[in-house]
């Protein structure tokens, strides 16, 4: 028989801030973070804007301060035994840097410098100072040269290290994993971790995810023309234009029940249910009938013990694709019981977290439980006709809630869902 898993701690932050309190008075009182970006020009983009919380910090801070608290909240002591699994695509912006630096006017091999094509070094031949074939990264050499990322902001790129990395910051022995599966990366770490508690092949887990706004994925997202054209995300809407990027990262602690009986931990809520599907029906786009998604969320709520949801966190982009899908999905998963199951979508005011989203969007499922309070789809204006369901326009609503769905998707047709219930 499978063991419990229990939530004994967890740590968020958004573009409000960190903490819980943060999340609250932004989410739940339904007030979109995006403002102009100051980190890196967007003047090259269609939009300038995003959820983002200032200059941003090493990915690797901030997954070691969520970690941190989460780990005190549940008090874990130093040392202890537990997996530590992270959804990441690891940090790039030292790679952009490099990059940037390259290109640069006067840069070695930039066009017109003495080491581009056409001077007196050879097409092909190594840009003067930086490794060559095999070499290992080296420190900084200046200003100018496309040498100057150094061995760390190259090891930071690689995700497996942010896993180390906090495994190691946190002083945690046992297994160290990295999820890559761009928005259901997280949410992938933490159903790994059911996997593993439930099954008796680990006591303890931290499962954390984070992204931070960089200029990579804003050329991306802009190239694919996903992003919002109004400076709003209105999920579900008859008038949305797309996504906005947010700052986010969350972690939590998972660990079976006799675990935290044995430590004497306070339960938060249990996650009784979790499954995962690929529908593989498009590279970008959802299977129109949302079938990945009923399929990981159906999985969930049989290993739940039953099919009643008192509400539902959604995927909700407010992309074309995306938004009728997932409704007709949660139609088919829930049937009559859809038409007045509350469903919203908190990418309205946090935008989207990419690898963050599930281990964040956990964390504010986690919040509307404790609190009875269902957060609201901000900026809402004329339901899409397609999209019939109740999103929970614009302001919180107090609810009795025990049980809670959240849901995410990512490129390929894959699909995540976890169940959680109050503790």
């Amino acid at each position: 028989m499978d063991r419990e898993v229990l939530l004994t701690g967890f740590g968020v932050r958004t573009a409000f801030g960190t903490g819980a309190d943060a999340v609250r008075e932004g989410v739940f009182d339904g007030r979109p973070a995006f403002a102009p970006i100051t980190r890196f020009d967007t003047g090259p983009y269609r939009t300038g804007l995003a959820a983002t919380g200032g200059q941003a910090a090493p990915l690797r801070e901030v997954l070691a301060e969520v970690a941190g608290a989460a780990v005190a909240m549940a008090g874990l002591p130093t040392g202890a035994e537990a997996a530590v699994l992270v959804g990441t695509a690891g940090d790039f912006t030292g790679l952009t840097r490099y990059w940037r630096a390259a290109d640069a006017p006067g840069a070695p091999g930039a066009p017109g410098s003495s080491g581009s094509s056409g001077s007196s070094g050879s097409p092909g031949s190594p840009v003067p100072g930086s490794p060559g074939p095999g070499s290992p990264v080296r420190g900084s050499p200046g200003p100018g040269s496309p040498g100057a990322v150094d061995s760390g902001g190259a090891a930071e790129t690689v995700p497996a290290w942010q896993a180390e990395t906090l495994a190691d910051t946190l002083g945690l022995r046992g297994p160290r994993l990295a999820f890559t599966s761009a928005c259901v990366a997280s949410a992938t770490a933490i159903t790994h971790a059911c996997g593993l508690i439930a099954s008796g092949r680990a006591d303890t887990a931290i499962c954390a995810g984070a992204y931070l706004v960089e200029e990579e994925n804003l050329a991306k997202f802009d190239s694919g023309f996903a992003l919002s054209r109004d400076g709003m995300v209105r999920p579900f809407c008859a008038d949305r234009s797309g996504l906005l990027l947010g700052d986010g990262a969350a972690a939590v602690v998972l660990e079976s029940a006799e675990s935290a009986r044995r430590r004497g931990a306070r339960a938060l809520g249990a996650l009784t249910g979790w499954g995962a599907a690929g529908d593989a029906h498009h590279i970008a786009r959802p299977h129109p009938e949302g079938a990945g998604l009923a399929m990981a969320a159906g999985r969930a709520l049989r290993r739940a013990g039953g099919p009643r949801i008192d509400y539902v966190n959604a995927h909700g982009t407010a992309t074309r694709y995306n938004d009728p899908a997932e409704t007709r999905g949660l139609r088919t998963l829930l049937g009559a019981a859809a038409a007045r199951t509350p469903v919203s979508s908190t990418k309205s005011t946090t935008g989207h977290l990419l690898e963050a989203s599930g281990a964040v969007e956990l964390v504010i499922t986690l919040l509307a439980l404790r609190d009875g309070v269902l957060p609201p789809t901000a900026g809402f204006t004329e339901p899409d006709p397609h999209c019939d369901l109740d999103y929970v326009p614009n302001r919180p609503h107090k609810a009795e809630l025990r049980r809670a769905l959240t849901v995410n998707a990512a490129f390929g047709g894959a699909n995540t869902a976890l169940v959680l219930e109050r503790a």
